[in-house]
């Protein structure tokens, strides 16, 4: 593990993840792969258990990683890999609430129909295993299940502003990028001493609107398609 995502979904996770992947941080572990990827479910359950987590197992085959459940893990993953590299992907909070509740209402985890096309089914109940870390997590930062009903935007913004403060205070300024995605390529790249690609944009891609747009086309009876397969 080279880089590490500590910034909370929704704070441009899916841009972070094409850009980390085009600057040679790849493959990029997001919560993407875990939906079109069966495999990689077992591999967090063991997070929620008593013991130590192997965390080469967890990310066998990643060199970097973003957006929720890894990102929640931050402080492990920090001390896995002393010299991998911090970056905290930040928004305004109040922006970041909304897009948090569209996640919540239209996610994954939203009431479903029982005739579900075989796809969709196969991706909503890889997410319901997934389940136990979600609400360990959501318990974590917000004190409640995304199952317990809608988020409380005061409450919401409070957990965001104390997680960025607690990435901060924990770890040094020469290891950590508190970073926007709007700054596009230049910090970043500066952070990681890579070069800036050369006359390519820094790659914009809308969290919520590729996750509407996937979850859309599963329940048309299409087949699951990553937006970062082209």
């Amino acid at each position: 593990m080279t880089v590490i995502g500590a910034g909370l979904p929704r704070t441009g996770t899916s841009s972070m993840k094409a850009a980390l992947e085009r600057l040679g941080f790849g493959p990029c572990h997001h919560m993407f792969n875990i939906m079109t990827n069966p495999a990689l479910v077992d591999r967090w359950l063991s997070v929620t258990t008593e013991g130590p987590v192997n965390w080469e197992e967890v990310f066998e085959g990643f060199r970097s990683a973003v957006d929720w459940p890894a990102s929640h893990f931050w402080r492990e993953q920090a001390e896995a890999y002393p010299d991998a590299k911090v970056v905290l992907t930040v928004r305004d909070p109040h922006a970041w609430y909304v897009s948090m509740q569209v996640l919540i209402t239209d996610g994954p985890g939203r009431d479903l129909p029982e005739d579900l096309p075989e796809a969709a089914a196969a991706v909503f109940q890889r997410m319901m295993r997934l389940g136990p870390v979600l609400d360990h997590i959501t318990q974590s930062v917000f004190a409640q299940s995304f199952r317990d009903g809608p988020l409380d935007e005061e409450v919401a913004v409070a957990a965001f502003e104390r997680h960025v403060a607690a990435v901060k205070e924990a770890l040094p300024q020469e290891r950590l990028l508190v970073f926007d995605v709007r700054e596009g390529w230049e910090p970043l790249c500066r952070f990681l001493d890579v070069p800036v690609p050369d006359g390519e944009p820094f790659p914009h891609l809308n969290d919520a609107k590729s996750m509407q747009q996937m979850l859309a086309k599963l329940m048309a009876g299409g087949e699951i398609e990553s937006p970062f397969a082209h």
